[in-house]
């Protein structure tokens, strides 16, 4: 992976900040923001967030963050926002927040009310001791991320320089455990989040981004170390079978599902994923779960999958099927939980066709095609991962825990008012 960083860019992303009475530091901040975002092998869809410490004119230190709503290859100023960072820092050796309490305290916290929500690894930014932070799914990182016993591995590799981070869930838990971790390897560079992603820091904004690059090159080296070569973003150039298209409509246009509407299908046929589609056992490997647990919420633990030549009466016995195996996931674990869940819809948002190509089904065509770029990603690091030894990512009872997790929850009561 190669560096973007360009100095005349840089010079005059500082030149606008300063123009809007901004500091020099956010300009900075919004221009390695959008060359990690610019690469989808590092982030895509929401898919990684960043950060930067300053100092007010009045002398209180800020944080400026990443916000829901925002990718980082196009964010803009407002796209990161501000708030104070002491009442964030109290909260390391406060009482445990639940994720919306937590959710809370970070509004509150807020320069501007009407400021889109801070990451919910914002207090993992605020923990810290850096200026700048930049946290990644890199397609390369996932592919070992998600293998299991990796701790010496990534030792190995990267030596004293990241320090490793069993997969706990995104939100207040994670920033309490990954801020321990990095507290007891204060020389570390970066942190590795095992099933999740990367980490890395900085006072300064080229160094902070050089790392994540030199880090995910040194991914790319372990895996062609073991003769795997991680194929780059590709075209879709595989035949579609409009036939097929017409046929999965109808079935998914129906009363009561979220496509009755209408439903917008992206197809998508690249080397990789045709690779994928392929393999004898794809459906055992697609039962794994995602590849980054935030996937499952665009995505769906696991797809649909069928034949090339699936007719209707097909079509319909397998969207029957995978309602069934829904049901009975939802039933095996929400019991687990100490407050009740609300089902979400049995339909799948991804259909596998074997060895031709991956439908992304969504409600709109920016859902699919949101799926689509997933799935794209995601087929590579999986091929890689299971060139590379197994494809193990978290398992089912923190996929669903993802999936259901009760900020997400809270906007469906939202949506039923």
């Amino acid at each position: 992976m190669k560096s973007r960083w360009n100095d005349g860019d840089a010079a005059r992303y500082v030149e606008a900040a300063r123009a809007a009475g901004q500091s020099e530091a956010l300009g900075l901040r919004i221009y390695t923001s959008r060359i990690i975002g610019g690469d989808p092998d590092l982030v895509l869809h929401g898919g990684g967030n960043t950060s930067v410490k300053v100092t007010s004119a009045g002398g209180e230190t800020l944080m400026h963050i990443k916000g829901s709503g925002w990718d980082l290859d196009t964010i803009e100023a407002p796209g990161l926002p501000a708030v104070r960072l002491v009442p964030l820092l109290e909260t390391r050796d406060g009482p445990k927040l639940s994720d919306p309490d937590m959710v809370s305290l970070l509004r509150a916290s807020l320069i501007e009310a009407d400021a889109p929500n801070p990451s919910v690894e914002a207090l993992l930014h605020a923990f810290l001791p850096f200026a700048f932070v930049d946290h990644t799914h890199a397609t390369a990182i996932l592919a070992l991320a998600d293998q299991p016993d990796m701790r010496e591995t990534v030792r190995h590799i990267y030596g004293d320089r990241l320090a490793y981070v069993p997969y706990v869930m995104p939100g207040f838990d994670l920033s309490i455990v990954a801020d321990r971790i990095y507290r007891e390897h204060p020389g570390c560079q970066g942190l590795w989040l095992e099933n999740h992603g990367l980490f890395t820091f900085a006072d300064d904004a080229r160094l902070s981004y050089e790392l994540m690059i030199e880090f995910v090159t040194m991914a790319e080296s372990e895996l062609a170390r073991k003769g795997v070569a991680l194929s780059g973003p590709q075209l879709s150039d595989g035949t579609e079978d409009m036939a097929l298209r017409a046929r999965l409509e109808k079935a998914l246009v129906r009363e009561g599902s979220p496509f009755a509407k209408g439903a917008f299908l992206d197809y998508r046929s690249t080397a990789a994923i045709r690779e994928h589609a392929a393999k004898d056992n794809v459906e055992a490997i697609s039962l794994r779960g995602t590849v980054t647990p935030d996937h499952v919420i665009r995505i769906k633990p696991w797809p649909l999958i069928i034949e090339p030549d699936a007719d209707e009466a097909a079509i319909e016995a397998a969207l029957a099927a995978y309602a069934d195996r829904y049901r009975v996931y939802f039933a095996r674990n929400a019991t687990r939980s100490s407050e009740p869940k609300q089902m979400l819809d049995v339909y799948p948002r991804v259909v596998l066709v074997r060895g031709q190509g991956i439908y992304a089904l969504g409600a709109s065509n920016k859902a699919a095609k949101i799926g689509g770029d997933l799935c794209e990603q995601a087929t590579r690091a999986i091929n890689a991962a299971e060139a590379y030894g197994r494809f193990t990512p978290i398992g089912e009872a923190d996929l669903f825990d993802m999936e259901y997790w009760s900020l997400e929850q809270a906007k469906l009561k939202v949506n039923a008012h």
